[in-house]
């Protein structure tokens, strides 16, 4: 029988998956398993931390709609990968992590004492979607195709195979390679057709239906067929925080999540709910009254590929276990038939109606432009992005206050142009996450909003962008404090005073302050291009010369830190992390 190495036959078959790019840091441990990826043509980028190659691998994932992979070394490089695995994996991105182990003898169990081991799939298997250790050379294709077969089932998450490494360097028998459709279910759940007719008719008959959209679209593909749908039945489209931008915002139906409490309103308003691809969590208001209408007046359509996501914080009249894109283009023509025109002007009329809550806060949002001071209100960092890149460049929000900011000043109008890591808010992934997009879409601008804080997790990444020729521009929003920090805690300490100066002395909060990092000059340093601006006249032009430069770009935005304390929202994010009132 021919004879193989572990590491090619994992890379044979990735190959087969149509795996084109893999993320992480290259170690003797798994050698040939990346070098035979190489030989199989799938490109290896290596950042500077094992953490970002997940965050990378995530982005990828969620731009693309294919398998996103990562690798990390056994020992410390795994030590270094877990943040970005719990992330990914909350985040709901198909991401696969291969990981080394030591050799089989002395691992699982760990003989004692053993160098760099540690319970790697224990560990892991708790923040995971699946996590196994392979226990002999002989099961690497097996186990490998059931970690493909389970990304694939359900919600989306991280897989984690864990291989030791004599198994991957060793010699072994080869197997033959199947194709994907061969082990695991390749084509996208389709929905009984008497669900469909069943949710048509409802959508026909209701008087303001409302759709609510989460990420399951943005896991299909289903930008045009969310739009079309929504043309047809006039209905307004909310979405969950992390599927922001299914429905771009210049559409007239669209309500962007920023708009707390139009989006409140509108939901209200509707006597139907259609939700496609969202578990309606805590960002969602857990689909609760009093900013949802009640069960009693309300109906709820769920779509989801999940089961487990039906009725898990609201009742469910009709649930519908299907793929959300073929959902939709079965239910599209279902409905042709059933919509009358008068009722699509009726609601028309009702959306039109409703967008004045939603008009009337994005001008008050706006008055923010007209503080030309410096250093700059972090309104105008979104707001000049949004003027100077390209609609369909890929923006990234990371940080605190800077996120929020910039998620309030920023408009989506290109399908899945936003990432950011709306359900952990974890600081420092949007540099990997940029990277990740950097690669999953060559050719389009990526640019970070992030703050100075977040910024501070893995600067070294700005290397990683230059040395791999990806001219993503950073924005640091620089107030030198933990802002969403330092505002929770003077409210927590001396509310009565931060409401009268709206900032406390340095000596009266609790570590909150920092010193400054010139992030332009740190960017020079590593090659990159870099530019320091105060005055919001002076972004513009960096920001031209940044992509005029043609290299990766880091600009230092110096922001006033009282006024960027006070970002919008504040009293809505904290009402909504609270129990809902209503029942």
């Amino acid at each position: 029988m021919a004879k193989t190495t572990g590491g090619a036959l994992m890379a044979a078959m990735l190959k087969q998956e149509g795996v084109q790019k893999m993320f992480g840091i290259i170690d003797g441990t798994y050698t040939a398993f990346y070098t035979n990826c190489v030989k199989e043509g799938i490109e290896l980028i290596t950042p500077r931390h094992e953490t970002t190659a997940a965050h990378m691998a995530g982005a990828y994932a969620r731009l693309t709609g294919k398998l996103g992979v990562c690798i990390a070394s056994n020992g410390p490089g795994v030590a270094n990968v877990l943040s970005g695995v719990a992330v990914e994996h909350t985040e709901g991105h198909r991401v696969l992590l291969i990981t080394s182990c030591r050799r089989n003898p002395i691992s699982y169990p760990d003989r004692g004492g053993s160098y760099q081991c540690f319970d790697q799939v224990g560990v892991i298997g708790g923040m995971s979607k699946w996590s196994c250790a392979v226990p002999a050379a002989d099961r690497i294709p097996e186990l490998l195709r059931q970690a493909l077969r389970i990304s694939y089932q359900g919600r989306p998450g991280v897989v984690h195979l864990d291989v030791p490494e004599n198994f991957i360097n060793g010699n072994m028998n080869s197997a033959p390679l199947l194709k994907p459709a061969q082990y695991r279910v390749s084509d996208a759940a389709e929905p009984a057709p008497e669900l469909v007719e069943r949710a048509a008719s409802m959508l026909a008959a209701a008087r303001c239906p409302v759709v609510h959209a989460g990420s399951g679209i943005i896991h299909a593909l289903a930008f045009d067929e969310l739009a079309e749908l929504a043309e047809l039945i006039q209905a307004p489209v909310t979405t969950s925080w992390a599927a922001r931008g299914v429905l771009a915002e210049t559409h007239p139906l669209s309500w962007p999540m920023i708009h707390l409490k139009a989006n409140n309103h509108v939901r209200n308003a509707a006597d139907l709910i259609l939700c496609l691809g969202s578990r309606l969590g805590e960002t969602d208001w857990w689909g609760k009254p009093p900013y949802w209408g009640s069960p009693a007046e309300q109906t709820l359509i769920q779509v989801d590929i999940d089961e487990q996501a039906f009725g898990r914080t609201r009742q469910v009249d009709l649930a519908v276990l299907a793929d959300v894109k073929v959902f939709l283009s079965k239910l599209l023509p279902a409905l042709e038939s059933k919509v009358k025109a008068a009722t699509q002007v009726a609601r028309k009329a009702a959306a039109n109606a409703l967008a004045a809550d939603r008009d009337k806060d994005r001008a008050k949002l706006d008055k923010h432009l007209d503080d030309k001071s410096s250093p700059m209100v972090t309104a105008h960092v979104g707001h000049i992005c949004r003027e100077v890149f390209e609609d369909d460049a890929i923006v990234v929000m990371d940080g605190g206050n800077s996120a929020v900011w910039g998620n309030f000043f920023h408009q989506v109008r290109v399908p899945n142009t936003l990432l950011s890591t709306f359900h952990m808010g974890h600081l420092g992934a949007g540099l990997g996450q940029a990277l990740g997009a950097a690669a999953a879409r060559p050719n389009k601008q990526v640019y970070c909003i992030i703050g100075d804080g977040a910024m501070g997790f893995h600067p070294q990444e700005i290397e990683t962008a230059v040395r791999n020729n990806m001219p993503i521009v950073f924005l640091v929003c620089c107030d030198k404090q933990w802002g969403m920090v330092k505002i929770n805690q003077s409210f927590a300490l001396k509310p009565v005073k931060t409401m009268v100066k709206k900032s406390l002395e340095t000596d009266e909060t609790i570590n909150t302050d920092f010193g400054e990092i010139e992030f332009d000059k740190l960017a020079e340093a590593m090659g990159a291009h870099g530019e320091r601006v105060s005055d919001p006249a002076e972004l513009r032009p960096a920001i031209e010369r940044s992509l005029a430069s043609g290299k990766c770009a880091v600009i230092h935005v110096d922001v006033d830190p009282v006024k960027h304390m006070w970002a919008p929202g504040l009293l809505q994010f904290k009402e909504m992390h609270q129990e809902p009132k209503g029942k």
